[in-house]
C-alpha cells in the first residue's frame, strides 16, 4: 500500500446508532466488506491495494460488534435480519445503483441473502472463506445456540475461547500482537452479548435455502479460499464453483481462514481483477506480490 493511500475509520447512522467501518480517502465504485464472527478489522490488510485499483472498498462492522454502537439479539443478529440492516446501511452512505459486495464467514451468508432476495443491486459478489451449503455452524460457536450455556458463560471464559478461535483462524500470520488487536471488541460486554446472538442465531438453513436461486444466478461470483481453512474447508468452495453459474474458485495455498492476513497481496490482487471492471479497466497497483505471512502491516495495530 503506498503511502498516499490513507484508510480511516468513519460513521454514519443506522436506525440512531453509529455505524463504524474502514475506508478510504479516494473515490472510485464502491465495494462493501462485510465480516462474519469477526469485524471489519478482517479486510485491512486489502483495503490499500484495493484502493489502488481504483476501488472505494467499505468494511463495515455490524451493530453491536466491532465499532459499531447498537446491539444484536438472537432476532436481528440472524442473516436475513443482518442483510436488511447492510441494505440500511448502504442507503445511509449514499450508495445507489449496483454494488459489489464481499463477505467472509457468516458475512458471506449475508452477501449471498443480499444477492438472492435482492437486498441490493448486487454487481458482482466475492466470498472468501465464507459460509456456504450447511457448512455451520463450526463447533466452536455452535454451542452458543444453547441459551444454557450462553447464560453460564463468563466474560473470562468467552475471551480465552475466542482467543483460541482467533489464534487457528489466523494460522500462520497469529503474533501476540495480532491476535490481542483482534480480540479488543469482545473487552466490551455489549460486544459479547452481540457476538453471542448473532452466533447463537447461525443456522445453515439460511445458506441451504438460497442454493437453488444460486443455481440460476448469473450475477458475477468469485470464491478466494485459503486452502488450510480448518473452519470452512476448500471442498465447499470446490463445489460451489461447480454449481453456481459465473463462479470461480482462486484458491490461496498456505492460508487460513483469515488470508487477507497469510497471503494480503494475492487476496487483493484477486479481489482487484474481479472488481476491476467497475472502474473501467483501472490497472491495479502495489499486488503483484505475494507478502508471506511475516510481512509487517502497513500501519502499527491501534484501535481500527
Amino acid at each position: 500500500m503506498s503511502d498516499d493511500v490513507k484508510v480511516l475509520r468513519a460513521e454514519v447512522r443506522v436506525d440512531g446508532e453509529p455505524a463504524s467501518h474502514l475506508t478510504v480517502e479516494r473515490d472510485g465504485p464502491a465495494v462493501l466488506l462485510l465480516h462474519g464472527t469477526y469485524w471489519s478489522r478482517v479486510w485491512f490488510p486489502v483495503l490499500g491495494d484495493l484502493a489502488e485499483a481504483g476501488l472505494r472498498p467499505v468494511a463495515v462492522d455490524l451493530p453491536g460488534l466491532g465499532r459499531s454502537g447498537g446491539g444484536l439479539t438472537l432476532e436481528t443478529g440472524a442473516v436475513p435480519a443482518l442483510a436488511d440492516w447492510v441494505a440500511r446501511f448502504a442507503t445511509a452512505l449514499g450508495l445507489s445503483g449496483p454494488v459489489a459486495v464481499a463477505g467472509h464467514d457468516i458475512g458471506g451468508a449475508v452477501a449471498q441473502h443480499l444477492l438472492v432476495h435482492d437486498r441490493l443491486e448486487v454487481s458482482r459478489l466475492a466470498l472468501v472463506n465464507s459460509v456456504t451449503y450447511d457448512s455451520w455452524p463450526v463447533s466452536s460457536v455452535a454451542r452458543f445456540r444453547d441459551p444454557e450455556a450462553v447464560a453460564a458463560i463468563t466474560a473470562g471464559e468467552l475471551l480465552a475461547a475466542r482467543r483460541e478461535a482467533v489464534t487457528a483462524a489466523l494460522a500462520g500470520a497469529a503474533t501476540e500482537e495480532l491476535i490481542t488487536e483482534y480480540l479488543d471488541p469482545w473487552n466490551d460486554a455489549r460486544v459479547r452479548r452481540s457476538w453471542m446472538a448473532m452466533v447463537g442465531a447461525a443456522d445453515h438453513r439460511y445458506t441451504r435455502e438460497l442454493v437453488p436461486a444460486l443455481r440460476r444466478n448469473t450475477t458475477p461470483k468469485l470464491l478466494v479460499w485459503g486452502e488450510d481453512d480448518g473452519f470452512q474447508g476448500v471442498g465447499y468452495a470446490e463445489r460451489f464453483a461447480a454449481e453456481m453459474p459465473a463462479s470461480r474458485l482462486v484458491r490461496v495455498p498456505g492460508a487460513g481462514h483469515i488470508p487477507m492476513e497469510n497471503a494480503p497481496g494475492r487476496v487483493a490482487g484477486a479481489l482487484a481483477d474481479f472488481f476491476g471492471g467497475l472502474c473501467g479497466g483501472v490497472a491495479r497497483a502495489g499486488v503483484e506480490r505475494d507478502p508471506g505471512p511475516g510481512d509487517p502491516l502497513p500501519h502499527p495495530p491501534s484501535r481500527r
